[in-house]
Parts: structure tokens; C-alpha cells; sequence
């Protein structure tokens, strides 16, 4: 036991070096994690013998609840909901293209059995977030029209869909006839979505209303959410991981005082499980039997990327440019949840197969992970898709800015009282310093004797707010309706308790004077109060 303990501290302390090694050359860290698993495993340095799917397949299948729960949590529902509708028809109507152009491969080029056939493209046929964005994590990408949201909500929802497929094809497989799958689908999808909305409604009540005696205890409530979100469905025949999905959008999405605790929590939780079923699968793989499976592996890997990948998008991809098209297709990363699926193929079907399915979805996931992983920050680069303004970690919920230092842009205007004077003269708030001035285009790092001119613009770094959770702001985006609209500051009617304390128009955080006007398009950043939230902001109707 002793050494099974030290062995698990080693592959933990490889792993942890193998993320920081990933990011430097640009391979996916997960697929590294399966390196050390290979090393570990039977035919690798250490030797340790491991054949058994049954055990691999519990293990895999609990880690992959947290995966998704994580997922589902991190989504960030304001970012995501433009194109939720592109990435649903994606991450569903997709996955049914996808494999089915690949199953039809499979039985009429590959001349696979028919359940065969349907089981590979089924185990097959999802993307994964966790492969797609561990490129974009690392490389700190983001990426134009909204590619990053509609990459994280398809990869992250269409496993799902995909665990249905596998079921149907293992009870196809099991003898179970067509007019079985006519019941199981809709049970799959109506008690998944019920079981999900639900739990994350009352896990999201439960979370924003309880406080724990011990702090970070609130934590255990999202895990118990993600527990239950999959085993009620599952135990009458319900989509399991569409629930969990479902409830880590809802509650990571909802206003719940413990969220940055909760994002910690489940990052580390997640991270473990990753490395666990990464490892896993690695261990369980046997590279002297790859040569049986190659020949239809690399069959099918470039069937995926070359037809059935691109012929989803082509269907389901909506009014995309050519160049969002290309990178959608190479974003289309085969990885953990297919080998785990495949992992319950060869648990629940290996009777009924003819071909080691394991190994053949292993290397398509391999290639998939080395090939176009590796390509992805290029591709992003050659298509001009990356947006070098922003941060892919923003269209996340576990997104947190730096709090150690904070900026601030102080414009300064004709008649300011700063004009004319010299930093030293100048009266700064208090716990702040000057460390630019932007003037004419140019920057000037300041001295005590840097003399501040009119249409200068004061660069400063302030200390961060510690927020007592007493203090709201809130984003009003002004519309061509919008009773604000042409008005000045100075003539608005606001109820004592609110505040303008910011106008975001175009690229630029306008500080407000009674003067300012609102324009269309501006989006209006007030304070309130906690026990204020949720009523009027008007007082009266504004006269214009």
C-alpha cells in the first residue's frame, strides 16, 4: 500500500510537469498525461499489467461527471447565448451526422459489422472541451466572432449526446430491437433535461441562501449537485451526464455568494479527475497490439476530419465565414469522454465485436489530440481569427481578474485641476501612483517634475476593492428606446441610492460628469446596493 501511495505522489508530480511542459511546446497537456500513463503501463518502462475495462469504465465514467459538471459550470451564459443555438444544433443534430457518415464508413469501406459499425461512430462522434481548450488556456487565445463560446458550449454539451448514441448502440448490440431506441431516446432527453433544470434550480436556492458553519463547506454542496444530477436520471433510464450539464450551467451562472471558492474547488477537483482518467487510459492502452488497429484507425481519423466533421459544420454551421468554417472543422478534437465511452463499448459489447474498439478510438484520439491540437494556435493565426484584445480565459464563469494591482485612466480635460501642474503638485488619491501618461500617442513614464497638460490622459495603479458583498454594479445597455437615450447625467432622475460611476462607449471607460450625454450603444455601469437590488431605477420619466 505504501507503494502504491508513493507511486500515485510520482505520476501526480509528472503530471503537474508534463501541464507546464505543454505549454511550451504547444501539445495538448492531456495527451501527455496518457504519455505517462504508456509509460506506467504494460508495455511501458515500468510494467504495471492492467486489463480491466470494468473497473476502468466506473472509474472513468464518476470522473467524467465532475469533467462536466465543471464544464457546464464555467460556462459563461452572457458570452455563450448568441450562439447557443449554432452550437445546439452542433453538439446534437451534429453528433447524429457525424456519426452516422462515420459508421457508414466504417460498414461499407471498412466492412465492419453492422452494430459495429453504429458503435464506433456513436463512441466516436463527440468533440472535447477539454482537448480544445487546454490549447487555448495555455496559449491564453481568444478568438474573433465569437469562436471561443461556440467551440466551449458544442464540446462541452455534445458528450451527451454522444453517451446516448453508445447506449443505443450497445443494447442494438445486446439484441435489443429498433423499437427500443424509439422509448430510449425520449426518456434519455426528457429526463435528463427535467432531473438537470431541477437540481440546478434548487442547488443554485440552496447555495445562495446557506451559509456553513466552516468556510469552503458550501463547496461540498456542488459536488453533491453534480452526484445527484447524474445518478437520479440514470436510475430510470434518464441522460445522466445531460443533467449534469444542464445543472452546472444553471448554478454557475447564478448569483451565489461562494462562487469564487466554489471555481477553486472545482478546478482542482477537476484537474485531478482529468490526470486520473488521462493516466487511466494510458494504462490501460497496449502499443505492441497497435499495428492490428492502425490500419483502421488512420482510415477513420481522416474520414472524421476530412468528411464527416466538416460535412456537420457545412449543415449545422450556420452563416459562418469560410474561415470560422475551417477552424470549427480543426477545432473538432476527439479526446477523454470518446476513450471513455469506448472504454464501456469493450465493458458492455466486446462479445458482440470483432475489432479491439478500445485501441482503434485511442489512436484516432491520439492523432486527433497531436495533429490538430497541435495545429490550432497556428491555424487560429493563418486565419487571422485571433483576437489579440482580449483573453479566451473571459469567456469563462471561472474567469477572475488580478486583484493584487488595479489600473485606472484619469482623463484630464481643460480646467482640470490637475492641469498645469506637476505630479508632485498634483493631489492623486490617496494610496495611488502615476505610472504613465498617454499624450498625443505617445507614452511618458512620469516623474515627481512630469508637468500634467490638458487631453492628457493619468495611467494609475490604485488598490483593489475588497468587496463587503454590500455594493452591487450593475450594466444598463442603452437601446434605441431607452428613456436615458440623448439625455445628460445632470437632468436624469435617479433614487439616492444609485450612482453612474462608469460609461463604456465603443473601446473606451468614460468616468461621467453631470454634463456627460448618453448615447445609443453605451453601456451605462451604476451602483446599488445589495438590499436594493431588483428595484426601480427610474424616479420619474425623464423630460428631454
Amino acid at each position: 500500500m505504501t507503494l502504491i501511495i508513493i507511486l500515485t505522489a510520482v505520476v501526480l508530480v509528472l503530471c503537474v510537469f508534463s501541464d507546464r511542459l505543454s505549454g511550451k511546446i504547444g501539445v495538448p497537456a492531456l495527451l501527455i498525461f496518457i504519455g505517462v500513463g504508456i509509460f506506467f503501463g504494460t508495455d511501458g518502462v515500468i510494467h504495471i499489467p492492467f486489463e480491466d475495462y470494468s473497473f476502468a469504465s466506473n472509474v472513468c465514467e464518476s470522473a467524467l461527471i465532475i469533467i462536466m459538471f465543471t464544464g457546464g459550470f464555467s460556462v459563461k451564459w452572457n458570452t455563450a447565448k448568441p450562439v447557443m443555438v449554432k452550437a445546439g444544433l452542433l453538439s446534437t443534430l451534429g453528433v447524429v451526422i457525424t456519426a452516422g457518415i462515420t459508421a457508414a464508413f466504417c460498414y461499407f469501406v471498412l466492412r465492419f459489422g453492422f452494430e459495429e459499425s453504429v458503435l464506433v461512430g456513436a463512441v466516436i462522434s463527440s468533440t472535447d472541451a477539454a482537448s480544445v481548450f487546454s490549447v487555448l488556456r495555455s496559449k491564453k487565445l481568444n478568438l474573433k466572432n465569437g469562436l471561443a463560446p461556440l467551440l466551449e458550449a458544442e464540446s462541452g454539451s455534445n458528450d451527451p449526446f454522444s453517451y446516448m448514441l453508445t447506449i443505443i448502440a450497445l443494447s442494438l448490440i445486446k439484441g435489443n430491437g429498433a423499437g427500443f431506441m424509439w422509448v430510449l431516446i425520449p426518456m434519455q432527453l426528457v429526463f435528463g433535461t427535467l432531473f438537470g433544470f431541477a437540481i440546478g434550480f434548487a442547488g443554485a436556492f440552496v447555495a445562495k441562501h446557506f451559509k456553513a458553519a466552516t468556510e469552503g463547506f458550501e463547496c461540498i454542496l456542488f459536488l453533491a449537485a453534480a452526484l445527484l444530477a447524474y445518478g437520479l436520471p440514470t436510475m430510470i433510464s434518464g441522460n445522466g451526464y445531460l443533467s449534469v450539464y444542464i445543472a452546472g450551467i444553471i448554478i454557475g451562472n447564478a448569483d451565489i455568494p461562494q462562487k469564487g471558492e466554489a471555481v477553486v474547488f472545482l478546478n482542482g477537483i477537476t484537474g485531478i479527475c482529468q490526470i486520473m482518467v488521462f493516466f487511466l487510459l494510458g494504462l490501460l492502452s497496449t502499443p505492441s497490439e497497435f499495428g492490428k488497429s492502425i490500419m483502421f484507425a488512420v482510415p477513420i481519423y481522416l474520414c472524421l476530419t476530412l468528411l464527416s466533421r466538416p460535412v456537420a459544420v457545412a449543415i449545422f454551421g450556420g452563416k459562418s465565414p469560410i474561415r470560422d468554417r475551417i477552424f470549427i472543422c480543426l477545432a473538432g478534437l476527439r479526446g477523454a469522454s470518446s476513450i471513455v465511452f469506448a472504454i464501456m463499448a469493450m465493458d458492455g459489447g466486446d462479445s458482440a465485436t470483432e475489432h479491439n474498439i478500445f485501441n482503434i478510438v485511442f489512436l484516432v484520439c491520439l492523432m486527433s489530440m497531436l495533429v490538430q491540437g497541435t495545429l490550432l494556435p497556428t491555424a487560429a493565426r493563418r486565419l487571422n481569427l485571433i483576437d489579440d484584445n482580449s483573453n479566451v480565459l473571459k469567456t469563462f464563469n471561472d474567469y477572475k481578474e488580478e486583484d493584487s494591482i488595479t489600473m485606472m485612466r484619469m482623463f484630464v480635460p481643460e480646467g482640470h485641476p490637475w492641469e498645469n501642474k506637476t505630479l508632485s503638485e498634483a493631489v492623486l488619491p490617496t494610496g495611488s501612483l502615476a505610472v504613465m501618461i498617454k499624450r498625443d500617442g505617445k507614452t511618458i513614464i512620469p516623474r515627481g517634475n512630469t508637468q500634467i497638460l490638458a487631453n492628457d490622459s493619468v495611467v494609475m495603479s490604485v488598490p483593489p476593492y475588497e468587496s463587503d458583498k454590500s455594493l452591487k454594479l450593475r450594466e444598463i445597455k442603452i437601446k434605441g428606446s431607452h428613456p436615458w437615450l440623448g439625455c445628460k447625467i445632470r437632468d436624469l432622475k435617479l433614487p439616492d441610492r444609485l450612482l453612474i460611476v462608469m460609461i463604456k462607449r465603443d473601446d473606451e471607460s468614460l468616468i461621467p460628469s453631470g454634463t456627460t450625454e448618453i448615447r445609443g450603444g453605451d453601456i451605462v455601469v451604476i451602483t446599488d446596493t445589495e438590499e436594493s437590488a431588483g428595484q426601480p431605477i427610474y424616479k420619474e420619466k425623464v423630460k428631454k
